[in-house]
Protein backbone atom coordinates (compact mmCIF):
# COMPACT_ATOMS: atom_id res chain seq x y z
CA UNK A 1 0.00 0.00 0.00
CA UNK A 2 1.37 3.49 -1.24
CA UNK A 3 2.01 5.67 1.91
CA UNK A 4 1.04 9.13 1.17
CA UNK A 5 2.74 12.61 2.55
CA UNK A 6 0.40 13.71 5.44
CA UNK A 7 -1.58 16.85 4.16
CA UNK A 8 -1.42 17.83 7.98
CA UNK A 9 2.34 18.18 7.95
CA UNK A 10 3.80 21.44 7.77
CA UNK A 11 6.48 19.80 5.46
CA UNK A 12 4.07 18.47 3.27
CA UNK A 13 2.58 22.08 2.60
CA UNK A 14 5.87 23.12 2.39
CA UNK A 15 6.62 20.89 -0.69
CA UNK A 16 3.32 21.10 -2.35
CA UNK A 17 4.12 25.25 -2.30
CA UNK A 18 7.42 25.16 -3.47
CA UNK A 19 6.26 22.83 -6.62
CA UNK A 20 3.32 25.55 -6.96
CA UNK A 21 5.38 28.11 -6.63
CA UNK A 22 6.96 26.67 -10.33
CA UNK A 23 3.96 26.90 -11.82
CA UNK A 24 3.24 29.54 -14.40
CA UNK A 25 0.15 30.80 -16.36
CA UNK A 26 1.54 29.71 -19.60
CA UNK A 27 2.73 26.07 -18.86
CA UNK A 28 1.64 23.46 -20.56
CA UNK A 29 -0.31 20.04 -19.54
CA UNK A 30 1.93 17.33 -20.28
CA UNK A 31 -1.86 15.41 -20.99
CA UNK A 32 -5.28 16.12 -20.61
CA UNK A 33 -7.50 19.20 -21.83
CA UNK A 34 -6.68 21.63 -19.01
CA UNK A 35 -5.09 24.72 -19.07
CA UNK A 36 -2.80 25.81 -15.68
CA UNK A 37 -5.40 28.02 -14.55
CA UNK A 38 -8.43 25.66 -15.15
CA UNK A 39 -6.59 22.84 -13.10
CA UNK A 40 -5.84 24.95 -9.98
CA UNK A 41 -9.53 26.00 -10.10
CA UNK A 42 -10.43 22.24 -10.73
CA UNK A 43 -8.39 20.74 -7.20
CA UNK A 44 -10.03 23.67 -5.68
CA UNK A 45 -13.18 21.99 -6.03
CA UNK A 46 -11.88 19.05 -3.29
CA UNK A 47 -11.64 21.97 -0.71
CA UNK A 48 -14.80 23.29 -1.81
CA UNK A 49 -16.46 20.44 -1.01
CA UNK A 50 -14.83 19.57 2.13
CA UNK A 51 -15.75 23.11 3.71
CA UNK A 52 -19.38 22.53 2.05
CA UNK A 53 -18.90 25.55 -0.20
CA UNK A 54 -20.08 22.83 -2.87
CA UNK A 55 -22.31 20.45 -2.06
CA UNK A 56 -22.96 18.34 -4.72
CA UNK A 57 -24.56 15.16 -3.63
CA UNK A 58 -24.94 12.44 -5.82
CA UNK A 59 -28.56 10.84 -5.98
CA UNK A 60 -29.14 6.88 -5.85
CA UNK A 61 -27.80 4.50 -7.67
CA UNK A 62 -24.93 7.23 -8.16
CA UNK A 63 -24.78 7.16 -4.71
CA UNK A 64 -23.64 3.80 -4.04
CA UNK A 65 -21.46 3.61 -7.49
CA UNK A 66 -19.44 6.54 -5.32
CA UNK A 67 -18.76 4.69 -2.10
CA UNK A 68 -18.33 1.33 -3.06
CA UNK A 69 -16.46 1.72 -6.31
CA UNK A 70 -14.92 5.41 -6.91
CA UNK A 71 -14.24 5.94 -3.30
CA UNK A 72 -11.42 3.22 -2.83
CA UNK A 73 -9.89 4.47 -5.96
CA UNK A 74 -9.90 8.22 -4.80
CA UNK A 75 -8.62 7.12 -1.60
CA UNK A 76 -6.38 4.33 -2.02
CA UNK A 77 -3.06 3.50 -2.89
CA UNK A 78 -2.66 3.23 -6.86
CA UNK A 79 -2.15 6.91 -8.30
CA UNK A 80 -4.63 8.46 -10.29
CA UNK A 81 -4.80 7.67 -14.34
CA UNK A 82 -3.99 10.15 -16.99
CA UNK A 83 -7.01 10.78 -18.70
CA UNK A 84 -9.34 9.49 -16.34
CA UNK A 85 -12.97 10.82 -16.06
CA UNK A 86 -13.88 13.40 -13.36
CA UNK A 87 -17.01 14.20 -12.09
CA UNK A 88 -18.84 17.03 -13.75
CA UNK A 89 -18.39 19.63 -10.81
CA UNK A 90 -14.92 19.21 -10.93
CA UNK A 91 -15.03 19.99 -15.14
CA UNK A 92 -13.45 23.63 -15.39
CA UNK A 93 -14.28 24.53 -19.15
CA UNK A 94 -14.50 28.57 -18.60
CA UNK A 95 -11.51 30.70 -18.46
CA UNK A 96 -9.73 31.69 -15.11
CA UNK A 97 -7.50 33.82 -13.45
CA UNK A 98 -4.25 32.43 -12.95
CA UNK A 99 -3.39 34.42 -9.89
CA UNK A 100 -7.06 34.21 -8.08
CA UNK A 101 -6.69 30.51 -8.34
CA UNK A 102 -3.42 29.99 -7.26
CA UNK A 103 -4.18 32.39 -4.42
CA UNK A 104 -7.19 30.45 -3.68
CA UNK A 105 -5.07 27.15 -4.00
CA UNK A 106 -2.66 28.40 -1.48
CA UNK A 107 -5.66 29.59 1.25
CA UNK A 108 -7.16 26.27 0.70
CA UNK A 109 -3.68 24.19 1.52
CA UNK A 110 -2.56 26.16 4.65
CA UNK A 111 -6.02 26.21 5.44
CA UNK A 112 -6.43 22.40 6.10
CA UNK A 113 -2.77 22.64 7.81
CA UNK A 114 -4.45 25.09 10.38
CA UNK A 115 -7.44 23.25 10.86
CA UNK A 116 -5.45 20.17 11.34
CA UNK A 117 -6.10 16.52 11.26
CA UNK A 118 -8.76 16.16 14.05
CA UNK A 119 -11.10 18.62 12.09
CA UNK A 120 -11.34 16.14 9.13
CA UNK A 121 -12.16 12.71 11.29
CA UNK A 122 -15.44 11.57 10.08
CA UNK A 123 -16.09 14.67 8.24
CA UNK A 124 -18.68 14.21 5.70
CA UNK A 125 -17.88 14.13 1.87
CA UNK A 126 -20.84 14.85 -0.38
CA UNK A 127 -19.76 11.68 -2.52
CA UNK A 128 -18.27 9.44 -0.28
CA UNK A 129 -19.83 10.22 2.68
CA UNK A 130 -17.76 10.03 6.15
CA UNK A 131 -14.17 9.93 5.71
CA UNK A 132 -11.43 9.79 7.97
CA UNK A 133 -8.47 12.21 8.80
CA UNK A 134 -6.32 9.78 6.96
CA UNK A 135 -8.74 9.66 3.84
CA UNK A 136 -8.68 13.36 3.46
CA UNK A 137 -5.38 13.79 3.65
CA UNK A 138 -4.57 11.37 0.70
CA UNK A 139 -7.75 12.53 -1.07
CA UNK A 140 -5.86 15.86 -1.06
CA UNK A 141 -2.46 15.21 -1.50
CA UNK A 142 -3.32 12.33 -3.98
CA UNK A 143 -5.16 15.02 -5.92
CA UNK A 144 -3.05 17.85 -6.18
CA UNK A 145 0.18 15.36 -6.57
CA UNK A 146 -1.85 14.08 -9.65
CA UNK A 147 -2.32 17.07 -11.54
CA UNK A 148 1.02 18.75 -10.32
CA UNK A 149 2.62 15.70 -12.26
CA UNK A 150 0.33 16.97 -15.37
CA UNK A 151 1.50 20.01 -15.51
CA UNK A 152 5.52 18.93 -14.96
CA UNK A 153 5.77 20.59 -11.36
Amino acid sequence: MAIFPSAYSVDTVDTLLARLDKLEPQTKALWGKMNAPQMLAHVCVSYDMAYGIINDKPGFPINLIMRWIIKPMVVGPKPYPKNGKTAPVFKIVDERDFMLEKDRLIHNIKQVLKDGEQAFEGRPSPSFGPLTASEWSILFYKHLDHHFKQFGI
